[in-house]
């Protein structure tokens, strides 16, 4: 009796609350805003808990990317897009930032790795994208949207960082 007690329980919160069994040790997601995330101050772009969780390898993170293929969500928000793509910890303010920290160690020559950050000096916010790991990316501002392109795409290519959720 107490199993079907329980059931009914649970089941009337999934129907009226909209909750699931899961959600309920699921922690609050929280992603800081940042100057990477402000091209049109108006823009409001959210995503679920699933897909902030999911991308934690190189494999997951190009997924994220090639399930967006062909989006205009992320246009300007570069930095954002890898960094959710990976699920990362650690935010900067635009891919220059990233860039230039220490998060990580800058390689100028060789083809990325898959998965790996990789950037450009487009403008004063720079660009980065991440490594298929046969010489293209995944990346925001492809033909004006999320899609996949040789490496030498973009303009003045500073280099690469491995890719991680850090």
């Amino acid at each position: 009796m107490r199993t079907i007690c329980q059931a009914a329980a649970l089941s009337a919160a999934l129907l009226f609350g909209g909750a699931t069994v899961a959600s309920a040790a699921t922690p609050e997601v929280y992603s800081e805003v940042t100057a990477a995330d402000i091209a049109e101050p108006g823009a409001v772009i959210t995503d679920s808990a699933a897909d902030l969780a999911a991308a934690r390898t190189a494999s997951q993170a190009i997924a994220w990317f090639s399930s967006r293929n062909g989006s205009t969500a992320y246009q300007g928000y570069c930095e954002r897009a890898v960094r959710l793509a990976w699920d990362r910890v650690t935010h900067h303010a635009s891919a220059i930032e990233h860039w230039r920290s220490s998060d990580g160690a800058r390689h100028t020559t060789g083809t990325p790795p898959r998965g790996a950050f990789v950037f450009w000096n487009i403008s004063a916010y720079g660009h980065v994208g991440i490594a298929d790991g046969s010489g293209g990316v995944w990346a925001t501002s492809v033909n004006g949207a999320i899609g996949h392109a040789r490496q030498g795409y973009f303009a003045n290519y500073l280099g690469w960082k491995p890719g991680n959720s850090n």
